[in-house]
């Protein structure tokens, strides 16, 4: 498995706004989405290409375009929604599914409650988009779901990871056949008792859209 911390003052200064606790949802949800531009330009240096032939409007020039079958994009929902519009960005021609997965906050376990993904995803190159990496749990049953549907490469973009999600995921999937990469904009120093990232920014669900209150 191959991890790759983006490293540019551009995603710093983003992301120290971000973990700012007085940032409210509008700037927090505006900076998500220019991080992820900035992300996914990094994630996607090996999306596949094709070589065509154009006219332009002196001569006739040779240059690439993105191969067929279309890459995959899937947001992890909830959080991962707010990163989606940044990716769809920089790639406007992928198609786009969808996984709900919810985290037990006493055993730290992820159950699938939500799929919208096509049945194969043979010579797929798909990119997941889940904002934190804590305990690896969610995006290792992400990427478990898409390698046994044929994904040829899973690239994973989270905007922090800790170093034990990094682990498991390594565990996992480190001697997987099919390419497996995380991107993220850096590995934060460890995991609290609840499973959340410290420093961190916070739950980015709830800092994304608020807390909706039962009732």
């Amino acid at each position: 498995m191959r991890t790759l911390v983006a490293d540019h003052p551009l995603i710093a200064h983003k992301l120290t706004t971000l973990r700012d606790q007085r940032t409210d949802s509008p700037t927090f949800r505006r900076l998500v989405d220019e991080l992820v531009t900035l992300l996914a330009y990094e994630a996607t240096r090996d999306v596949r290409t094709n070589v065509v032939d154009v006219v332009t409007p002196v001569a006739h020039a040779r240059g690439t375009r993105l191969a067929r079958p279309r890459p995959l994009v899937v947001p992890v929902l909830r959080a991962g929604l707010g990163m989606l519009d940044g990716m769809c960005r920089l790639l406007p021609t992928a198609e786009v599914g969808f996984l709900g997965l919810v985290r037990d906050e006493d055993t730290l376990v992820a159950t699938t409650y939500a799929s919208r993904l096509p049945d194969s995803l043979i010579g797929r190159q798909v990119f997941a988009l889940d904002p934190m990496l804590a305990t690896g749990g969610t995006l290792g049953a992400v990427i478990k779901l898409l390698l046994e549907r044929g994904a040829d490469q899973v690239t994973a973009i989270c905007l922090l990871a800790a170093p034990e999600g990094l682990a498991y995921l390594e565990e996992q999937f480190g001697t997987s056949t099919v390419p497996v990469a995380v991107v993220t904009a850096a590995i934060d120093e460890r995991l609290n008792e609840r499973g959340y990232i410290v420093p961190g920014l916070g739950d980015a669900g709830d800092r994304l859209y608020g807390t909706v209150g039962a009732g």
